[in-house]
């Protein structure tokens, strides 16, 4: 089994969050934060800066904020991620279209009315939220990749 090693970004301004509807796996048709993998040269924060830039055309100008450490495991092998999820409230640029998925500003207080993953579901309060951070959270799927278990670590 190999870990994959990603990031999510989430952008919040003006009680507004941008969220993205996900064109391709994982989380197909739902609604996540801008992300994606680290690459081999890169720390998790100069990756989430990145790829803001490369889904969104959003610049951070801010240092981006830690928020939660994510470990999400399950009996499959190629459902091994490892998260570092951030949020930025300082950026500059217009938004810009990308293939991974459309963009959307949505009120803080509405995204868990949107169709959004599981876990993302149970971390988000903690990414909006003024709790003292970053902290760490596990989630364990089954091999159907349903949700059987999370807890904050």
């Amino acid at each position: 089994m190999t870990r994959k090693v990603a990031t999510l970004i989430y952008a919040a301004r003006d009680g507004k969050v941008l969220m993205m509807h996900r064109r391709k796996q994982p989380n197909l048709g739902q609604w996540t934060a801008p992300g994606g993998k680290v690459e081999i040269d890169e720390s998790p924060a100069e990756c989430a800066v990145r790829e803001l830039y490369e889904e969104t055309g959003l610049v951070a100008t801010g240092r981006p904020q830690l928020r939660i450490i994510v470990t999400e495991t399950s009996p499959l092998p190629d459902w091994q991620w490892l998260m570092f999820i951030y949020r930025v409230a300082e950026f500059s640029g217009d938004l810009t279209s990308c293939d991974e998925g459309d963009l959307a500003w949505i009120d803080a207080d509405q995204v868990l009315t949107l169709d959004i993953p599981q876990a993302d579901a149970i971390f988000y309060p903690y990414v909006v939220g003024s709790n003292p951070v970053p902290i760490s959270m596990k989630f364990e799927y089954d091999s159907d990749l349903r949700l059987v278990n999370w807890r904050v670590e």
